[in-house]
């Protein structure tokens, strides 16, 4: 063996020998680099698709993103509390991720545009894991059908439109660009999730659209 082989199989050994002490982190970081040495490809969240690999999310693969918010959203603390009111669900125009309230609201303040606690981290959490995509997402609000009685200057449209916005806000704050923001959209009472019960607590809620992205030929 020659010389110049020998100190490169050593130089190599001494890599993986480094590489299994290593944290995660590097190892996924180090891993990525020589999958995609440019750097062109997304890396998504932090399981299966991770690792830097190459990964476009289309119809056929949503199914990953939506195992990898899953993941995220239960690292919440109050995800026990929490996890009947949030739905991840795959339909014909792209991820729907749902943030439904309750009577006492969860995610916003009872008949206000703020944010609680919890509803922050979700947003967050969702903001942090959608920002590595390049797939557009849009955002809606949504009211029950009962009206406003303290202020005739406020109402369902106003408040749903509100909430929307304010969602957009934490999340571009979180990591979700400007640019992946296609729509924010404020729909009152007109697009009830229970239509035969239009005050029901759950037909207030956050919908994040993650719109599919089609692949390339």
């Amino acid at each position: 063996m020659a010389y110049a082989d020998f100190v490169t199989a050593m130089m190599a050994l001494f890599i993986v020998l480094w590489m299994m002490n290593a944290s995660k982190e590097i190892q996924e970081a180090v891993g990525g680099y020589f999958k995609d040495p440019k750097g062109t490809s997304k890396k998504v969240g932090s399981g299966e698709t991770g690792a830097g690999d190459s990964f476009t999310l289309t119809k056929n693969n949503m199914d990953k993103l939506k195992e990898e918010l899953e993941q995220a959203v239960r690292k919440s603390p109050n995800f026990d509390k929490l996890k009947n009111n949030i739905e991840i669900t795959l339909t014909p125009e792209g991820l729907r991720i749902e943030l439904l309230e309750s009577a006492t609201g969860t995610f916003f303040e009872s008949g206000k545009a703020t944010p609680t606690g919890s509803g922050t981290d979700i947003l967050v959490k969702l903001a942090q894991e959608l920002g590595k995509l390049p797939n557009k997402v849009s955002i809606e609000g949504h009211t029950d059908s009962k009206p406003f009685v303290s202020d005739e200057s406020y109402g369902n449209w106003e408040l749903s439109t509100d909430r929307a916005n304010m969602a957009r806000r934490i999340m571009q704050a979180s990591g979700l660009s400007a640019q992946q923001v296609t729509q924010v959209r404020g729909y009152a009472d007109q697009r009830l999730r229970k239509p035969d019960n239009p005050e029901d607590p759950s037909n207030r809620r956050i919908s994040l659209i993650v719109q599919y992205t089609p692949k390339p030929g």
